[in-house]
């Protein structure tokens, strides 16, 4: 399971919805892309304390890894990195359903709130595409 975790980041890495490393990291985080803020098991206290600083006031779930650093560069392909931001949310609720199947009691709780969120950004995606093609049909809205 662990194996296919770390793979499952290496595709999101190399799909281009996962932005590696603390500049990037925090780049995703501030222009309000990044939906999860990964952070390795063993991270430094200062990496940990910026990863949260980074998501102060936004709405990024900062979820704690049980990769190592090490486990983590094998994985992604890169040296040095400790955090990552996952851009796309359907891999993001896709990278928790796993991790909640890996460690439920751990993952279960930000997983139900990932898939909250996806949910909710498909029920706005079907509205505004409805929106559209009653604006291209002349269809009214009526109160009924």
């Amino acid at each position: 399971m662990r194996e296919k975790l770390l793979s499952f980041l290496g595709l999101m890495r190399r799909a281009g919805a996962l932005a590696v490393g603390e500049t990037n990291t925090g780049a995703a985080v501030r222009a309000g892309k990044a939906k999860l803020l990964l952070l390795a098991a063993d991270a430094s206290e200062n990496a940990r304390g910026r990863a949260e600083t980074f998501i102060r006031g936004r709405r990024t779930q900062l979820v704690p890894l049980p990769f190592a650093k090490a486990e983590l560069e094998t994985a992604l392909g890169l040296g040095g990195c400790s955090m990552a931001a996952v851009t796309e949310l359907g891999f993001a609720d896709a990278l928790m359903k796993q991790l909640a199947a890996f460690e439920p009691e751990r993952y279960e709780a930000p997983a139900g709130e990932t898939a909250r969120r996806r949910e909710k950004a498909e029920r706005r995606r079907r509205e505004t595409a409805a929106r559209k093609e009653n604006e291209r049909t002349g269809k009214r809205r009526t109160n009924e």
